[in-house]
């Protein structure tokens, strides 16, 4: 009979990845550091920006002095999704996009852009004000998911930032 042993299974694994090149971005070192309390974003002009700057520095941290540059443009609306018998919107998809760009404070040169999109929903069903409650509630999930998109991509593209 064939038994299990974790142990083995472990050290086959750590061997195999051991020579593998992965570096984590984050790690000392690693790429993304180079983002990390970098980043300044342009001020807010809205409920939906102030979301995507309070969550970019929850992540990333605020600039602390600012290397980079983010320029974004938010753009977020609602489509109703289901209609009740009564001819009434139900739910509704909120869609939006986020175009951005990071560029060199020092030269203003655009280092690296892009745009991610996404949506979330909402049911409208129950009184106005706990529709209008869900719609805010999921504005604020669309903006979360979207700017955690946009770390991503740049973290990715952190390799190619300059040093």
């Amino acid at each position: 009979m064939l038994s299990f042993d974790r142990r083995l299974f472990l050290l086959s694994s750590l061997a195999l990845t051991a020579g593998c090149g992965f570096t984590p971005a984050f790690a000392p070192g690693g790429p993304a550091t180079r983002l990390q309390n970098a980043v300044t974003l342009d001020d807010p002009g809205d409920r939906a920006d102030y979301l995507l700057v309070r969550r970019f520095e929850e992540r990333l941290g605020p600039a602390a002095p600012a290397r980079y540059g983010l320029s974004y443009s938010v753009l977020m609306f609602e489509r109703g999704i289901a209609i009740s018998s009564n001819n009434i919107i139900t739910r509704y998809n909120v869609l939006g996009s986020v175009t951005y760009a990071l560029r060199d404070m020092s030269t203003e040169k655009v280092l690296t852009s892009g745009k991610v999109e996404h949506f979330t929903s909402y049911s409208a069903e129950d009184t106005t004000i706990s529709a209008q409650a869900a719609k805010q509630d999921a504005e604020e999930r669309l903006m979360l998911i979207m700017t955690d998109q946009m770390i991503t991509r740049l973290t990715a593209e952190a390799g190619k930032l300059p040093a």
